[in-house]
């Protein structure tokens, strides 16, 4: 039996694809739900689904963050989005992540079957084209089995959407006291997962991107001859003047007191 998930904010929605639908047709069992995306990804880290049918526009999560943790850590995790949210730009974002079928509220029944038909049938190929045992979870392991270079795109996609909105946040925070627990809860992966990305797509750990994030900021404030640099050092996000200096003169290959006399 294939396992299917059900994430909306709206409880009518989800009871009447929970009972309208003849799930056993395709081989199929709803064995949970969720109002949120949150709530959502708990439950899916659980239960390990084969499909999950989600909207997008839910309270406490973004929609398509949500689809690329899930696509960049499940091994071929099948998903459908059923919304009322009509906005091309982010029906082809949905795309190219992965999304097998992208359908408009409020959808009609054959649409809902066909999209069915169509992910148990992926799934069907995949299974087929398996030579070894899967292990017992693989789904968190973040190495996809992915067969075909249109799940290993949408992965790609997945992973190149994550770093964006994690290389966005450490630039809105990099002031503060940021940790990479807190950018992984941000981009609704693990810890592990996300480091994996950040290194295998700019070729820098997690700590190396924010002290160069701080030190470019730290460079243009010493534009400014008034400030001083262990103001600056503090302003950047740096606890003391000590490692501010050496990571300065790590990346910069001078001290940031020579950077300002050459200016």
């Amino acid at each position: 039996m294939y396992k299917v998930m059900i994430i909306d904010d709206e409880p009518i929605i989800v009871e009447g694809l929970s009972k309208s639908i003849p799930w056993e047709r395709w081989n199929c069992e709803v064995t949970g739900s969720a109002l949120n995306g949150i709530e959502g990804l708990q439950l899916i880290e659980k239960q390990r689904p084969d499909i999950v049918i989600t909207d997008i526009s839910m309270p406490q999560m973004d929609g398509l963050a949500m689809i690329a943790a899930l696509k960049s850590q499940y091994d071929n995790i099948e998903i459908t989005i059923l919304t009322g949210y009509r906005d091309f730009e982010y029906a082809q974002q949905a795309v190219r992540l992965g999304v097998t079928r992208l359908l408009l509220k409020p959808s009609k029944m054959d649409e809902l079957e066909e999209a069915i038909q169509c992910m148990t049938e992926r799934l069907r190929r995949h299974h087929a084209g398996q030579n070894i045992t899967k292990p017992i979870g693989a789904g968190l392991s973040g190495q996809s089995q992915q067969t075909g270079s249109q799940g290993e795109k949408a992965e790609t996609e997945a992973g190149s959407f994550i770093v964006k909105n994690a290389m966005a946040y450490i630039r809105g925070h990099y002031k503060e006291k940021l940790t990479l627990s807190e950018v992984a809860d941000k981009t609704y992966v693990s810890q592990w997962h996300l480091s994996k990305l950040l290194n295998g797509h700019t070729g820098q750990s997690f700590s190396e991107i924010l002290n160069t994030v701080r030190i470019e900021e730290a460079k243009k404030l010493l534009e400014n001859p008034a400030l001083r640099i262990g103001d600056i050092a503090d302003e950047v996000g740096f606890l003391d003047m000590a490692h501010f200096s050496r990571v300065f003169k790590k990346i910069c290959g001078i001290s940031a007191n020579e950077y300002r006399n050459q200016l």
